[in-house]
This record gives C-alpha cells, structure tokens and sequence, in this order.
C-alpha cells in the first residue's frame, strides 16, 4: 500500500509535468519530445534530487545536443552520425562526471538527428531552450505539487523492523540454550532486517533533502529526529544478533535455572520489541540489572580459574555481553519513543 501510494503520486506529478512542458513547447511552435523526455527523467523522489540531478541534466544535453549538430552538419543523416553522436556524448558526459545525465542527453543527441533538416544553430539553442523548459516545469511541480512526506512511512517501517527483531531475538537464544545448530532461517531473516534498515535509510534520507523545501515543524520535526535515533538503536541490535549467530559457540554449561533465568529475561525483551505496550520500564530495569550481576559473577570466576588469559570470553560470558548490549539498546529504544 505504501509502495503504491509514493508511487500513485509520482505518476500523477509525472502527468503534470509532461502536460505543462508539452503545453509550452507547443505555443512556442517548439519540439515537444526532448523537453517531455528531460521532464519525465527530471521526477525525483525529492525536489532537491529534481533540482541537484536537473543541474547535471542540462550541460549534459547541451553536450549530446552539440555533438548531434556537430555529426549532422559533417555526415548528414547516416549510421556513422548516429553512432558518433552517441558515443562521443557518452565519452564526455564520463569525462566530466556527468553520469546522471548520461542517459537523457544520449537519447536527446541520437533523437535530434532525425529533426535537424538546417539553421544547426538554432536548432542547437531551440533544443536548449526545450531542456530548460522540461528541467524548470518538472523541478516546479515536483516542489509544489504533493510534496513527499515519508515521515509516516518510516515510523511504521521502524515498528515493523522492532517486531521483527523481536521475533529473531526469541529463535536466535531459543536455538543456543537449547543447544541447537545454527537455523539457516535465522539469517535469512536477518538479511530480510538488513534490506528494510536499508530502505528505511533511503527514505529517511529523502525525508532530510525534502525537509529544504518543506520544513518540518512541531510534532513531526520531533518524531523524525525520534525515529532517525531509533534506527540507529535497531542497525546496532541486528548487528548484537548477527555476532551471536556467527559466534563459535561451543556446549553452554549453565544448568536448568540459569537458562530458565536467561529465557525469561529473552522472552520478556522480544515481547517488548514486538509491541511497545509490553516495555515496562521498571521491569526492563530489573533484568538489565540481574543480567550485569550474572555477567561480571561470570567475569569473576574466569579470572580466577585462568591467570594466564584473564580477558578469555567463554561461550556464557558471550551470550551476556550480546544480551545485555541489546537490552542497553531497547532501554534507549523506548526513550526516544514519543
């Protein structure tokens, strides 16, 4: 539904930029086709992308414009003129850096050979004057016309990835107290976590190119910072698990209480990852608090029995270290959450 609707609204700007740049080139008694297309490849997801790109975009056809004139006044209308334009607008746009307006100027070059019969000059400014037009419109109502907004978006992105984490939390510690192999499912969702933290970023990323143009205020300028914060908080439990996952855990000694005591504590920091009504503070706390004593009660005995590698992790004081790390980062989780 999501996907739909950022895409619902850029065919629509997509439409009215094509209807408005067309509309113009036609009382001018211009070309329409090179400045639509410079429109249709203009719609970014952001108005400073539309702007940032459209910088690039128009020396860029300038280039495969001058090369078209260039080919046509020396080869006439022939394969070799083709071939050079494309190539040689390529070569350039390389050059100079210009890769995001690569592809639109290479198109334009090759199209204009068709059109240009005489006065190459002209037709060279006439097509720069089309580009601009295409650049100008397309930049205009994608800053005006239904401006993204994907602060929503990424606040029940950023739920759906803490249930999520939730739900592996469980599986990952289920497998190792009860002494299991490593589940090939469980990096696969893993790697399902590490592609929405990804797209989450992305749009996170728009949202601050956006935030330019159109500021946000009041409670959703507090919820971006909010979320931006808390996803952080989740790249950095997925990265605790993914250490635990690929850990060289050997047999765990703890006996029926201590894993009973660990489950619990595990059961207790999923649940509240999969719905923020189960987080009580208080008892978050607690456990956190129990779980440090257990840790360094672990850390005490090693040092003891081992003078020679005082610093030695066994496989318990390394599923510790990892479940106390995610729950110091679900405590701050929650802290951030309005």
């Amino acid at each position: 539904m999501k996907k739909f609707k950022i895409a619902g609204s850029r065919i629509v700007k997509t439409g009215v930029a094509i209807f408005f740049t067309a509309w113009i080139c036609v009382l001018l008694n211009w070309p329409p086709v090179f400045a639509v297309i410079t429109a249709i490849v203009t719609i970014e997801p952001t108005a400073s992308d539309s702007i940032k790109k459209g910088i690039i975009r128009f020396p860029a056809s300038a280039i495969g414009s001058a090369y078209a004139v260039l080919f046509i006044s020396l080869f006439g209308n022939s394969p070799i003129t083709y071939t050079f334009a494309a190539v040689f607008t390529i070569a350039t746009c390389f050059k100079l850096k210009l890769h995001a307006g690569l592809l639109v100027a290479t198109l334009t070059s090759v199209a204009m050979i068709e059109v240009i019969h005489s006065n190459y000059l002209i037709s060279f400014f006439i097509r720069l004057g089309t580009t601009t037009i295409g650049l100008v419109v397309s930049t205009a109502v994608n800053m005006f016309l239904l401006p993204p907004d994907y602060t929503k978006d990424i606040a029940t992105n950023i739920q759906g990835i803490s249930r999520r984490t939730g739900i592996i939390i469980e599986k990952v510690f289920k497998n190792i107290l009860e002494d299991k192999q490593e589940d090939i499912a469980e990096k696969e969702i893993i790697d399902q976590m590490d592609k929405k933290l990804s797209q989450t970023e992305t749009l996170i990323r728009f949202q601050k190119d956006e935030t330019k143009y159109h500021p946000l205020v009041g409670n959703e300028k507090s919820l971006f910072l909010d979320v931006q914060k808390q996803l952080v908080r989740l790249q950095l439990i997925n990265y605790h698990l993914d250490n635990l996952i690929n850990a060289p855990l050997s047999t765990i000694t703890w006996g029926t209480k201590e894993r009973k005591k660990i489950s619990q504590a595990v059961e207790s920091l999923a649940n509240s990852l999969k719905n923020a009504a189960y987080f009580d503070k208080e008892k978050h706390h607690l456990q956190l608090k129990q779980l440090m004593e257990q840790f360094w009660e672990g850390n005490e005995k090693i040092t003891k029995n081992n003078n020679r590698h005082p610093t030695f992790f066994t496989p318990e004081l390394i599923i510790l270290y990892e479940l106390l790390s995610i729950y110091n980062l679900v405590w701050k989780f929650y802290q951030e959450e309005k």
